[in-house]
């Protein structure tokens, strides 16, 4: 009885860890980008501190225990506590709009002059720096092969990198037809990603060779979210699809009637319910089997920050800089804190706090 308690244990500790880091280690909490989690929030969060890095920042910040870490336009990576003094800085030598990878001790990132960086999780310190040919807007994700890990990262170069995590030499790259702006997601053992080029690709991990190619309407700026086999993603033409990456097939389309403005956040998912803003101001709650509207609630100002749902409470961000959390099941607004800046990046959860970064280049720790 003894043993298998110890087993079960284990199995629960290594269940809530992504890449062995409990909290938010990843753009959108996982490998597959739903952007939920099911950290309990307080009801009526408060300003417990802020950080105020050197520029206004448009990355979305992650954590891992205690320490947030987020990059700024200031061209610097930031380890701040959750009482909002500062751990360390690395300058890279560029902006960095790009959401950083926390995994195995490492913090993983790219920057606008396409350098693409480990650093050490506790001292901030260089581990290795891969070059690509043009800047890295979004986070990387990865992939596990036996005991060794990829790193999958995007670049304004048109390429999807794999590099390996040890040491930072590259693997192999995918040539799409455009700029690749978000991050990819992870479906069995390939990279999903969408691109300028209008298409979402399904490229083989361990290969590097490209196993379908699903055409849309146009540019997608935003990052796709899966589940089973199954992938959610807009476009800049205001619609948004739900595909089938085994048939490689569109099962259905959302499209407002009235105004066909892009959707540049990312969609997180709970349950049936698909959250997803658009930048014509909307938040819409959409069920994730048709595509049918459950709710939609106008908000202050154009959204372009992804929701992130935990625990039923649904948090987004507006470019006007209001925070608002909304009912996942009826849309009811139930909180707003006006930052009063611009809020592009996600708002990540851990530790029972809400962290997101603003226009005015600081970090906010709500709790």
């Amino acid at each position: 009885m003894n043993r298998i308690l110890i087993l079960c244990c284990i199995f629960f500790a290594g269940f809530q860890e992504v890449g062995g880091q409990p909290g938010w280690p990843i753009f959108r909490g996982n490998q597959q980008l739903t952007g939920a989690s099911s950290q309990q929030l307080p009801d009526a969060p408060k300003l417990l501190s802020s950080f105020p890095t050197g520029d206004d920042i448009k990355a979305s910040p992650v954590i891992s225990g205690q320490t947030i870490f987020c990059g700024s336009t200031d061209g610097k990576m930031y380890a701040v506590g959750f009482d909002g003094k500062q751990k360390w800085s690395f300058t890279s030598g560029n902006a960095i709009e790009a959401s950083a990878l926390l995994i195995n001790g490492s913090v993983i990132f790219g920057s606008l002059d396409g350098w693409f960086f480990s650093l050490d999780e506790k001292t901030g310190k260089q581990l290795w720096k891969y070059k690509t040919d043009n800047q890295i807007m979004g986070s990387a994700n990865w992939y596990k092969m036996g005991s060794k890990i990829r790193l999958l990262v995007g670049s304004y170069d048109y390429n999807l990198h794999a590099v390996d995590f040890a040491k930072g030499d590259s693997i192999w790259r995918y040539e799409s037809d455009n700029y690749i702006n978000g991050a990819p997601a992870i479906f069995e053992k390939y990279a999903v990603f969408g691109g300028c080029d209008g298409f979402v690709h399904l490229v083989n991990i361990e290969t590097g060779k490209v196993f379908k190619k699903i055409r849309l309407e146009t540019y997608i700026a935003s990052s796709p979210m899966i589940e089973g086999h199954l992938a959610y993603v807009g476009d800049y033409e205001g619609q948004f699809f739900c595909l089938d990456l085994e048939g490689g097939k569109v099962l259905w389309t959302f499209k407002e009637p009235e105004k066909n403005l892009p959707f540049i956040a990312s969609p997180a998912l709970s349950g049936n319910y698909i959250i997803i803003g658009n930048q014509n101001r909307f938040l819409y709650c959409l069920d994730k089997n048709t595509g049918n509207v459950v709710w939609k609630i106008k908000t202050s100002n154009r959204i372009e920050s992804s929701s992130v749902i935990a625990n039923g409470k649904v948090i987004t961000g507006t470019m006007d800089g209001i925070l608002y959390i909304h009912d996942l099941k009826t849309g009811k607004e139930l909180w707003k804190y006006e930052i009063g800046s611009p809020l592009l990046g996600n708002p990540a959860v851990g530790g029972g706090k809400i962290v997101v970064g603003a226009g005015d280049g600081r970090i906010y720790i709500f709790g």
